[in-house]
């Protein structure tokens, strides 16, 4: 089966074929600056944005088509007919309703393993470490692209799926109830995990045994065959009752894929790695404890998959880096280094990155950059003052920069003698920053996505 307009017709309900196109089309993009050659361009209407007024632009780009809303047909008249010609043009009743319904009916006709990712932390280090096991093993892997985890995400890359493919790996991302049950349906994993349950999105989820049952519904549509896999060291995973059988990976005994006898040293973790019976020791190049517990979860599915012990511990001793999670950068024009891990921060994952940070042995200074924790709900200043508390862990550190209103509040909590500044934006921060960074300084920026300190990153690290 082709993705082309007698596939469109067969499975989008009321959709209007305005003209057809002899292009191939490969797949959908929701980006109308990045949107490709052999692509159809889904005009969206979002919060913020409306899809529908980057269509010519879509098309001046040289997409094969584009799906837009029916009410937004009269749009296409102010197009000039020379960037129309020759392209697809689909009208539908809502084009997010039309491409999850494209989704379901192309994933229908696959019979690959299909691996599901999920989790409060880790996701992305899990579907990425995966997926470096899978390929180093020769499977060709679909994985599905950067964090593209919502209904949107996830049905774009179901698209991406072809015949050569031998695996597909897709992370799922919630943070309002019911969303997880609704991705389940769209990916339908033969497999799946649920990494970690911690304090995050809590102000569309509600507590952590609500988080713990949103995300479980990542197995909602196995089937007789299927194995899930839980972090056994929670017992908000592990003490449930499961439809279907489950392994466990963590620290504790009772789990099938362990760590045991975990040493973290400056540069690196090593620690002995039981799969089932069988030992094997392991070292991995970072001094981050949430690597250990990603990999385990990436071993625990690669065993689900099939594959050999000895190629899965060779593949996760290689190096490996996942943007925006604990990256070591170098600074512009200068001899410091930066650690980028402020694609998100919930409590577990800024305590774990300040941990981290304190395992670093260097004659460097240390300075943190944190930004605000953000979807905490009513709880946020709470969790932010037991962050500031928890820096009294951390003795190396020289000094320290808080981004945003609640972080700020911790000031009065943190350690005596602790150099510390405010700022309440990351371009603030930044000029702040560029003080110190005249002397040989190691810099650790964590926070939230949407503190922005993303840009501070863009702004100081080499590309």
């Amino acid at each position: 089966m082709r993705l082309d307009a007698l596939f469109f017709k067969k499975f989008v309900e009321e959709l209007q074929i305005l003209s057809d196109t002899e292009q191939t089309i490969e797949a959908f993009c929701t980006d109308s600056k990045n949107v490709k050659k052999n692509e159809i361009f889904l005009a969206i209407k979002g919060s913020k944005f409306d899809g529908h007024d980057f269509i010519q632009e879509a098309l001046s780009r040289g997409c094969a088509g584009v799906f837009l809303d029916q009410n937004k047909i009269a749009n296409l008249a102010n197009i000039p007919d020379s960037l129309k010609k020759d392209k697809l043009f689909a009208a539908v009743p809502n084009t997010v309703l039309a491409l999850v319904q494209l989704a379901k009916a192309w994933r229908n006709q696959f019979t690959i393993p299909v691996v599901g990712v999920t989790g409060s932390v880790g996701k992305t280090s899990t579907k990425e470490m995966l997926t470096s096991i899978l390929r180093h093993s020769g499977k060709n892997v679909l994985s599905s692209f950067g964090n593209q985890n919502t209904e949107i995400g996830a049905s774009l890359n179901i698209l991406k799926m072809r015949d050569e493919h031998e695996v597909a790996v897709f992370e799922l991302g919630i943070n309002k109830p019911g969303e997880m049950e609704k991705l389940a349906e769209i990916v339908r994993p033969t497999t799946a995990v649920v990494t970690s349950i911690g304090h995050c999105h809590m102000a569309g989820l509600g507590s952590m045994q609500e988080i713990a049952m949103e995300k479980r519904d990542i197995f909602k549509t196995f089937e007789s065959t299927s194995i899930g896999v839980i972090n056994g060291d929670l017992p908000v995973l592990s003490s449930v009752a499961y439809a279907h059988p489950v392994i466990r990976f963590g620290a504790k005994m009772t789990n099938q894929i362990q760590a045991r006898k975990i040493k973290v040293n400056s540069d690196r973790i090593e620690f002995s790695l039981k799969i089932y019976n069988k030992k094997y020791p392991v070292v991995l190049q970072s001094s981050h404890m949430g690597f250990v517990f990603n990999t385990l979860a990436a071993t625990a599915l690669a065993k689900l998959l099939g594959l050999d012990d000895n190629v899965i511990v060779e593949a996760i001793q290689r190096p490996f880096v996942v943007s925006g999670r604990f990256e070591l950068k170098k600074i512009k024009g200068s001899c410091s280094t930066l650690i980028n891990d402020c694609y998100n921060a919930n409590p577990e994952s800024m305590k774990a990155a300040l941990l981290a940070f304190e395992k670093i042995e260097t004659k460097s200074k240390k300075i943190a950059v944190l930004g605000d924790m953000l979807e905490l709900g009513v709880n946020g200043p709470f969790w932010h003052r037991q962050v500031g508390r928890f820096i009294k862990k951390v003795t190396s550190l020289d000094r320290i920069i808080l981004v945003g209103g609640m972080m700020q509040e911790i000031k009065q909590i943190l350690p005596a003698g602790l150099l510390v500044e405010c700022s309440t934006t990351w371009q603030d921060a930044l000029k702040k920053l560029e003080k110190h960074l005249e002397t040989d300084s190691i810099i650790l920026i964590k926070g939230s996505n949407g503190t922005g300190l993303g840009g501070l990153v863009k702004e100081l690290a080499e590309s």
